[in-house]
């Protein structure tokens, strides 16, 4: 572990400055029999309202630990997490389930969506979840399935779907619930060129109409150029790269 002297930090008026995303000395340790493997080692990170950032790495760096812990899905073993000024650490796991659901949209490497239900089902169940009435979820949902192109397949499960659609589904469910932060683990890589560039075409509306700020885990150089700032992950520690002009 580094000097605790050396810790980067993050200010802390958020409210302030309009930053939707922050942590600090964020360290993630596993226990791998008698050693300690540490994948996270003090990092911090600043992600303002509206911006997309991209997070690049080689294999097994931590991009997909690093995700799980600004999404509340994991405690790290030191450090905090704060989105819109609140720290997730203190959210007990029910609270943090429903701050999740109001805050977070979640894409993941592999989509996810239960299989016993429609794409429309799937896209709408995080506002189900919440308590929204049916009809009103799956409105919103089925647009959600129109913008992404999948406005035809709604009705079919995803055994039905090839994986690109699946994962157009996924990124629907996502942002159905109008979030104020979206992490997206590898978003485009199942689909064709034409359809990820709709699928960027929508996150750069949503950056700008919404706010919505984006942290895009990603090994597509294509993709990563078309974010705000690209950092990259090594040693358990994010640094920045060159983005696009």
């Amino acid at each position: 572990m580094n000097d605790p002297a050396m810790t980067q930090t993050i200010p802390r008026d958020t409210a302030e400055r309009g930053v939707m995303l922050a942590c600090e000395g964020l360290t993630r340790v596993y226990r791998e029999g008698p050693r300690d493997l540490t994948v996270l080692d003090d990092l911090a990170l600043e992600v303002r309202a509206g911006e997309r950032v991209a997070v690049i790495g080689s294999s097994g760096s931590g991009k997909t630990t690093l995700l799980n812990l600004l999404g509340g899905l994991d405690r790290p073993s030191a450090g905090e997490v704060r989105i819109a000024g609140q720290p997730l650490q203190a959210l007990g796991d029910a609270e943090l389930g429903r701050f999740r659901n109001r805050h977070i949209g979640f894409v993941y490497q592999f989509h996810h969506l239960l299989a016993e239900f429609t794409a429309l089902e799937n896209a709408a169940l995080p506002l189900i979840v919440r308590g929204l009435r049916k009809r009103v979820a799956e409105a919103r949902a089925r647009d959600l399935l129109a913008r992404v192109g999948m406005e035809g397949r709604a009705d079919h499960k995803p055994g039905e779907l090839s994986g690109g659609e699946r994962q157009r589904v996924a990124i629907a469910r996502a942002l159905v619930t109008d979030p104020s932060l979206v992490l997206m683990d590898e978003p485009t890589g199942n689909l064709d060129q034409t359809t990820a560039a709709s699928i960027l075409a929508l996150m750069d509306e949503l950056a700008q109409s919404a706010a919505c700020a984006f942290v895009v885990v990603t090994h597509d150089p294509g993709l990563a150029a078309h974010q705000d700032r690209v950092l990259r992950l090594d040693g358990g520690r994010l640094s920045s790269t060159p983005s696009r002009a």
